[in-house]
């Protein structure tokens, strides 16, 4: 459904010379046989649109109100790298997002290392209040889906079990989703499987640190040492002065004093 409006000030004027395009209030970019209107969109949102003059609500420029993505995303999250032990379960992360919503998304997840490449799950969601629905699974005994897209989560994260060396390579998760006119959009996450965990030895850090730490604290201590030093030599050197200029002071004024008493000193009378 589409709605406009065309109320006298809604849209601020035209714009003149360099002036840049407002949301209601500013201005407007005067184009030829197109005009702005309030458009409410269930494909674009509620924004400024260019409208032609048969009411028809362009797909060009806009300016929304409520600007957000509206591009499909999908994320593994910040670590693209997973390093598992051989035999155990593992957890391989994706979540989508999109501001449009979702209606029958489409997801699946690949795999491939220098040797092969294949499907190994592929699924659907309805819609926000129903959970993924598996469609195939090359192998239900050792994947399985653990997420939820419920509360919002949008999660479609798998869950390997019981690990094996040979399932070391990279996993793709992909995602199209109908109602973005089949946008589709992929993240891919790296599996190492060893033997063990190697317990990293920070000995020899620990023991750089100490003594970086040990130099920067010791300089510290002998520059606070040098300007109490400077601070004790100052102090003493102004006392000195202020005993030669009060020593001086004593020493002139009594000359002064008895020359001036001589001086004043009156004719004796006869």
């Amino acid at each position: 459904m589409r709605h406009s409006s065309n109320r006298p000030g809604f849209l601020g004027k035209p714009c003149e010379g360099e002036e840049q395009p407002l949301v209601p209030g500013g201005c407007w970019p005067a184009l030829r046989g197109l005009e702005p209107r309030l458009c409410t969109d269930s494909s674009k949102g509620l924004g400024i649109v260019w409208e032609t003059m048969r009411g028809v609500c362009s797909q060009g420029v806009a300016f929304l109100l409520f600007p957000c993505s509206l591009t499909l995303e999908v994320s593994v999250g910040k670590a693209t790298t997973i390093t598992a032990v051989n035999g155990t379960d593992v957890l391989l992360p994706c979540t989508f997002s999109t501001c449009m919503g979702f209606e029958n998304l489409h997801f699946w997840w690949t795999f491939n290392n220098s040797e092969e490449f294949k499907n190994l799950l592929d699924g659907t969601v309805k819609n926000e209040k129903s959970e993924p629905k598996i469609r195939s699974n090359i192998d239900p005994s050792r994947i399985e889906m653990a997420g939820s897209v419920k509360e919002k989560k949008n999660n479609i994260s798998i869950l390997i079990l019981n690990l094996e060396f040979s399932d070391k390579g990279k996993y793709t998760c992909r995602v199209k989703n109908p109602k973005e006119k089949n946008a589709q959009h992929e993240a891919t996450i790296s599996l190492i499987v060893v033997d063990k965990l190697v317990k990293v030895d920070n000995t020899v850090t620990i023991i750089i640190l100490s003594v970086v730490g040990g130099l920067i604290g010791l300089l510290i201590v002998i520059m606070l040492i040098k300007k109490f030093v400077t601070f004790i030599i100052k102090k003493t050197q102004e006392k000195k002065k202020e005993c030669l200029v009060n020593s001086s002071g004593n020493d002139n004024t009594e000359n002064g004093m008895a020359g001036s008493k001589a001086e004043q000193k009156g004719t004796p009378k006869l």
